[in-house]
């Protein structure tokens, strides 16, 4: 990663490594900050500073879902690093 501008082109590669290689890492933002524990699949659109855009999907449904950030990130490390963080606190609230 690097300290580029969450820029479209940007997003979209973010967006474009998480579906291909971290896909469970996006269905568990779903399930735990998106409140959609029902989803079974979920893909991210996009990423902007202030969050993110995902497809969900349920068995009955897709819907779009909007996770916000605690706080406006700086540049795609920044993204990298929150995504990262998120993904370990969803993942320690499952154990709880």
């Amino acid at each position: 990663m690097t300290d580029e501008a969450i820029t479209p082109a940007v997003s979209d590669r973010i967006c474009k490594h998480m579906n291909d290689d971290h896909a469970d890492a996006v269905l568990l933002y779903a399930r735990v900050y998106g409140d959609r524990p029902e989803a079974t699949s979920a893909v991210m659109e996009a990423i902007d500073p202030q969050g993110m855009n995902l497809r969900v999907r349920t068995d009955s449904d897709t819907v779009p879902v909007r996770i916000g950030f605690d706080r406006d990130l700086k540049n795609a490390d920044d993204a990298h690093h929150t995504l990262i963080d998120m993904l370990k606190q969803a993942r320690a609230k499952g154990r709880s």
